[in-house]
């Protein structure tokens, strides 16, 4: 099947995880508008407020009753990037999941070059080209990622970039654990999928401010990992070989 084919039968759901973002909301929906005139693909845009203790529900409320194409759901607490990217893969209704933060670092726009991947892959991951964040957070996310291959070789070169699109019978096999968002390729991977890397654009922080430290980002991904190898350690896959669902007539 061509990927004209394919993509005329898919509908996308891209995952949003909003946490304390008023300042961005604005501008981010500005930006994922000119991805949504241009997407071959049906596409709808669901918000995943998870606990903002901001404006940022009030302004999703907004913004969704203002467009059909947006939708939000709103954790009771605040419970994590992980938990909200799996509460929004639980309710998205699309063949396709995407996946972007709010923060505007990235731009929708780069999700139209991953189109042409589908089919042949199950799932689609960027990579952030030129970088501009702090020297800070680069450096430990440099090395957080060293580290990540050394012990699990999954060959995902940034698997932090905030733009990705799976398969929805992949994203839905995806366990909940602490850091899953860290390891959404290698757990693609796991299942047989396979992933395709792709450059993206990279820009500063539109506005507010970064909600990971040099704890959260070198120290807890090293836990995380282990974490990790335990899970890939354990893993099953299944096929069916036949299947008789009785004569329903």
């Amino acid at each position: 099947m061509s990927s004209s084919e394919y993509l005329a039968r898919q509908q996308l759901t891209v995952l949003v995880p909003v946490y304390n973002e008023e300042e961005s909301l604005g501008q981010f929906v500005l930006e994922m508008n000119k991805f949504l005139a241009e997407t071959p693909v049906p596409t709808t845009v669901l918000f995943v407020n998870d606990g903002s203790t901001d404006g940022s529900l009030a302004l999703l409320r907004g913004i969704c009753t203002a467009a059909p194409q947006y939708e939000f759901i709103s954790l009771r607490h605040n419970s994590g990037l992980s938990t909200a990217i799996k509460a929004g893969v639980d309710h998205c209704r699309g063949t396709l999941v995407g996946y972007i933060d709010s923060d505007i670092q990235t731009s929708p726009l780069d999700f139209l070059k991953f189109f042409a991947f589908f089919p042949e892959f199950d799932m689609v991951n960027g990579i952030r080209a030129k970088r501009q964040d702090t020297v800070v957070k680069k450096l430990s996310s440099k090395v957080a990622n060293t580290v990540r291959r050394a012990l699990i070789n999954d060959g995902i070169e940034d698997t932090g970039c905030p733009l990705k699109i799976m398969k929805i019978e992949y994203a839905r096999r995806v366990p909940l654990f602490h850091g899953m968002h860290r390891f959404l390729g290698a757990l693609v991977q796991l299942q047989g999928g396979r992933v395709k890397q792709l450059p993206v654009q990279h820009f500063p922080r539109f506005a507010g401010t970064a909600k990971y430290n040099l704890w959260n980002r070198a120290w807890k991904p090293l836990v995380d990992t282990f974490g990790f190898r335990w899970i890939r350690s354990r893993w099953k896959n299944y096929e069916i070989g036949e299947q008789y669902a009785g004569n329903h007539a």
